[in-house]
């Protein structure tokens, strides 16, 4: 049995419109790989020389300004795609912001094995354009939604996008959402454009509006989600 039939997230990744003999050749030119928080995967304004499906963890696409300063571009969950196929330099880096395990391609091995398998490309062309949709969503977030907003729409991601151990139910009440997040108060911040005091704000308004509750400095209880996607506009 090959490492792809015991994948997690077979059926939700790029290789899920690849048939049997098709997922073990393309094992044959992968590898698993972990990492640990905090550690990169891709480094900014590199060759392009690896790409990766993520099995499990949250990863943060970042880029650095001329003075230092780091910016969350994107987050990437399991049974995301990483990297850039087909050459080119990588315009932000990969670092796994929770431990996280990935399923690591060479870059040409897999454009190679890309181009001989049109149903692959046709699954990388559809993440493509739906990596697109969500930057044009974001453009909109960080352009013209309020701070309430902004973090209503975040935890609404977080809830639709977590999987596993990062977004459970809870079973004594099965209507809540129990998040745990990848993310310190900063890194919200940071990826809503916002103050750490206006994140800091935003939480405890919407545990005084019984919409949230915060058992611990990492975790979110979503009590009512209707509401949290009505505020997210």
């Amino acid at each position: 049995m090959s490492s792809c039939d015991l994948c997690v997230v077979r059926n939700r990744a790029i290789c899920a419109a690849l048939d049997a003999g098709e997922l073990n050749a393309l094992n044959a030119i992968g590898r698993t790989r972990k990492l640990t928080a905090g550690e990169s995967i891709i480094w900014e304004g590199e060759d392009s020389v690896l790409v990766a499906n993520v099995i499990d963890g949250v990863l943060k696409l970042s880029t650095n300004t001329e003075d230092g300063r780091e910016q969350i571009v994107g987050v990437v969950y399991p049974s995301d795609f990483i990297g850039r196929p087909f050459g080119g330099t990588t315009g932000h880096g990969v670092t796994a912001l929770t431990d996280a395990s990935v399923c690591v391609f060479s870059r040409r091995d897999f454009d190679a094995f890309a181009r001989e398998h049109p149903a692959l490309e046709h699954k990388l062309l559809e993440r493509t354009l739906g990596e697109l949709d969500r930057t044009r969503r974001w453009m909109l977030l960080l352009g013209r939604k309020s701070a309430a907003e902004k973090m209503a729409s975040f935890l609404v991601e977080m809830t639709e996008r977590l999987g596993g151990a990062g977004c459970r139910i809870d079973f004594e009440h099965p209507g809540r959402r129990i998040l745990t997040l990848p993310f310190s108060r900063q890194q919200i911040a940071d990826v809503l454009g916002l103050t750490i005091e206006t994140v800091s704000r935003q939480f405890t308004r919407l545990k005084n509006e019984g919409v949230i509750d915060l058992p611990s400095r990492r975790e979110v209880t979503i009590l009512d989600f209707d509401t949290l996607v009505a505020e997210a506009g």
